[in-house]
């Protein structure tokens, strides 16, 4: 230990005039890898503590000071795992069906092996997911399970059974134990009852409002946090909910949630002779009437139940985006900023991880000029259902709900992405249809800029036919030639490796775009009254 630490570990006594007013403490002081002061214990004789100076601030300060929070983004595939990492996530997490939530996964163990070597290589971290809650029939499979984890030696393992916890440490200790937000950690306690337990990382909830992690940050600095900051949310307690066992037989603890709370439901109205009838609603009596809700304990208060030609979405949350609040929990050195989205696109995986990476960077070169204006148009790219801070600056509102729809929508569509390049040909698969005289837009890794390129014909990667458009399916692919680069096909090389995303635009109209604008406004809403009512509490 070095010569600082050594201070501190030192035995003080503080003479106070007389023996009854003796204070004496020891510091017990262990440093991480890193020289970073993780834990200290006061024993206290004599006096109180209420005496005592608290020097939680100075090691803290002390920790900072080296501190650089994580990006961590889904990789629900070896392709999203490779973009992800080119687009600047710094670890991602995956799994396997048999004994995590991400039984959407597609990864076989071989390319989970092909991608682990490949994020260590890079010098980034990987962590797979062991978060279900288990029956007897998956403890049995437990040890093999573990055997292979032990074998692939990820950096870390998500958990929230705690019977597979203590498993985990019982034999296979050498792997990293974190606690995953299925265990639905709320508070300091919880997480220093999983810190004794011997967990390296807990995942707070997404119900835990940004006071209330800023105060679990203070009072647990030597243990690693990690938060949601970007993705869809759910309307039950961190997603342990049972609406989907219910309606569909899937059970949304084992990654199959089939998603019912954004399902369209339709009024209907029981006669007197028992009959019970759908309540149609259209252009001539929609404004004839509001539909009011009302619950038997509550008498007088009402709650208004909007349906349209759609239907009714009574539990559809909009989609998390804490960019704007980003500088909040840089600012308090939350370690891993954690991404949603293990079934989304490669797209979603690049342009997430692109504009999150700048943005984490810009403020840690200048965090006081930090602004989220400049990335936020990025994310607005992508499909969403509007978004949210979700519990970040306190209780949700009802802006934090979508009643409108229950589908993304975005001006912007993903178009496809360089799946190699055959010398100085750009091999383009597919993902939407391109039109003759469109123009499909590269995001250059690495930043915020893009390169557009416009083809007016369209050759078949493998037969070579020509078209004058072309559409997405069964892995089609097109062949850009060298001559088609305003750039130069050598710039473009550069600028564009394998697994380049790219994007064409969507112009939304009628009651799309108008329904679209008004969640940009509401989000905008959202931000600014919220944000003037925190500093108005804190000041």
């Amino acid at each position: 230990m070095s010569g600082t630490v050594d201070e501190r570990c030192r035995k003080k006594e503080m003479p106070d005039g007389g023996a009854d007013n003796m204070r004496s403490w020891e510091e017990e002081v262990s440093e991480d890898g890193m020289g970073n002061i993780k834990c200290w214990e006061k024993k206290v004789s004599g006096g109180g503590m209420s005496d005592m100076k608290c020097r939680e601030n100075e090691v803290w300060e002390n920790k900072m000071k080296k501190h650089k929070s994580e990006l961590l983004l889904p990789a629900g595939s070896l392709v999203k795992l490779k973009t992800a990492l080119l687009y600047g996530a710094d670890a991602v997490y995956a799994g396997t069906p048999d004994m995590s939530l991400r039984t959407q996964s597609k990864f076989s163990l071989e390319e989970l092996e092909e991608g682990i070597r490949i994020v260590h290589e890079r010098g980034k971290k990987i962590y797979l997911t062991l978060n279900l809650y288990i029956h007897n029939e998956e403890a049995e499979k437990l040890p093999q399970f573990v055997d292979t984890l032990k074998r692939l030696k990820p950096d870390g393992v998500l958990v929230a059974d705690p019977g597979v916890f203590y498993y985990l440490k019982e034999n296979a200790p050498e792997l990293n134990r974190f606690v995953s937000t299925q265990a639905n950690i709320c508070s300091a306690q919880t997480v220093r009852f999983w810190q004794a337990m011997g967990a390296k990382l807990c995942v707070l909830g997404r119900e835990v409002t940004f006071k209330e992690m800023a105060e679990i940050r203070r009072q647990c600095p030597d243990i690693e946090l990690e938060c949601f900051m970007h993705g869809a949310m759910c309307m039950s307690y961190s997603g342990r909910c049972l609406i989907s066992n219910f309606m569909a037989d899937r059970s949304a603890n084992k990654g199959k949630c089939a998603h019912c709370c954004r399902w369209h439901y339709k009024l209907h109205i029981r006669m007197k002779d028992g009959t019970v009838r759908e309540l149609v609603i259209n252009d001539e009596n929609k404004d004839n009437f509001e539909y009011l809700l009302e619950e038997d304990f509550r008498p007088g208060e009402y709650y208004e139940v909007v349906e349209d030609e759609h239907g009714s979405y009574l539990l559809n949350s909009k989609d998390m985006c804490l960019m704007p609040r980003l500088n909040d929990l840089l600012g308090i050195g939350m370690d891993s900023l954690k991404v949603e989205g293990r079934n989304k696109t490669e797209y979603y995986a690049g342009v997430v991880a692109r504009a999150y990476r700048q943005a984490i960077d810009d403020y840690y070169a200048n965090p006081d000029g930090w602004s989220c204006e400049k990335y936020m148009p990025e994310l607005m790219t992508l499909q969403n259902r509007g978004y949210c801070l979700g519990f970040h600056d306190g209780k949700i509102t009802n802006i934090s709900q979508n009643y409108e729809y229950t589908r993304t929508l975005g001006e912007w569509l993903f178009a496809g992405s360089i799946v190699e390049w055959q010398g100085d040909d750009a091999i383009f698969e597919l993902r939407n249809y391109i039109e003759s005289g469109e123009f499909i837009e590269f995001l250059i890794p690495g930043g915020l800029t893009n390169l557009r390129l416009t083809l007016t014909e369209f050759e078949d990667a493998e037969s070579g036919e020509i078209t004058p458009k072309v559409s997405a399916g069964q892995g089609k692919k097109i062949r850009i030639r060298p001559d088609k680069w305003a750039c130069g096909v050598a710039e473009a090389k550069r600028l564009l490796p394998q697994y380049t995303i790219a994007r064409k635009p969507q112009g939304l109209k009628g009651e799309n775009a108008e329904m679209y604008g008004r969640k940009l406004a509401e989000f905008g809403e959202l931000c600014r009254g919220e944000r003037e009512e925190r500093e108005k509490d804190n000041g």
